[in-house]
């Protein structure tokens, strides 16, 4: 192939071009992507996100994932982000092997404003739920190595004028959730606490005290499920997607729903006693 830019551009995209940045990647540097790099038997053992969860209420969704990152009986970080904006009005939470995680959403991301660039309007709320699933189902061979991937994605659709849940499988496969999903480690604990606390056309402060305290009741299940850490001022991160986007909440505000919820666990086990 020539070395003149005009014959590498057209030989990278020919005349079958389409929107997708991850297919173009595949074409001139396929090792680039996180399912292309190798892999295989005596890889050490991944750091892996555990609790996330999101909720819908009456101006949009919650999101919110714990901070705790683990390495087989060990924490690997204490501090981990699981929480990150897609664009201006979707959002997605990571459980499963971290790196491959993080690595997919940072593509994710580039993929759909790609595709604004490309095209010169966003993907439906839809389209980015399926673009997820198929980078999911290209993940197959690390999963398969034990890299599991297993996203949450949610946003505000703005042709609905509502909020929307989009859970996956581990090979791609996507459903919607109509109120509320929590996946990961403690993701059985945080729907038990969520089937509890939801309420249809919550307003927002209800909605992110019932994430918090969702991801509590996990914590205090899971062992691999981080709890608020009140010495060192770790919170759970929490966002929301509303018709006005993406707003992830201050730790001040989350700190102080923290310390209501433990006040409110302390009066319970006193009466109890």
């Amino acid at each position: 192939m020539s070395d003149h830019p005009t014959d590498w551009t057209r030989a990278a995209f020919g005349f079958d071009a389409n929107p997708s940045f991850s297919d173009f990647v595949r074409r001139t540097d396929p090792v680039l992507l996180p399912a292309e790099r190798p892999g295989g038997a005596g890889f050490p053992e991944q750091p892996v996100g555990t609790t996330i969860l999101a909720m819908t209420y009456a101006d949009g969704v919650v999101i919110a994932g714990d901070r705790r990152a683990t390495s087989g009986y060990q924490i690997a970080d204490r501090k981990i982000e699981k929480v990150f904006p897609a664009d201006e009005f979707s959002a997605v939470a990571i459980a499963g092997a971290a790196g491959p995680a993080i690595d997919m959403v940072k593509l994710f991301r580039t993929e759909l404003e790609h595709y604004e660039k490309v095209e010169g309007e966003r993907l439906s709320l839809e389209g980015k739920a399926n673009k997820l699933a198929s980078m999911i189902r290209a993940n197959l061979p690390f999963a398969m190595q034990g890299f599991l991937v297993v996203p949450l994605f949610a946003g505000y659709d703005l042709r609905r004028q509502a909020g929307r849940i989009f859970r996956y499988d581990g090979i791609g496969g996507r459903y919607e959730e109509s109120d509320y999903h929590a996946d990961g480690s403690g993701g059985m604990h945080a729907r038990g606490s969520l089937k509890g606390r939801w309420r249809r056309g919550a307003n927002r402060e209800d909605a992110i005290l019932a994430a918090i305290e969702a991801l509590f009741d996990a914590a205090e299940e899971d062992v691999a499920t981080g709890g608020p850490d009140m010495i060192r001022n770790i919170f759970p991160v929490v966002a929301t997607v509303t018709a006005t986007g993406y707003e992830r909440i201050d730790d001040s505000f989350v700190g102080s729903a923290v310390e209501g919820a433990i006040a409110d666990r302390r009066e319970r086990e006193e009466r109890n006693r």
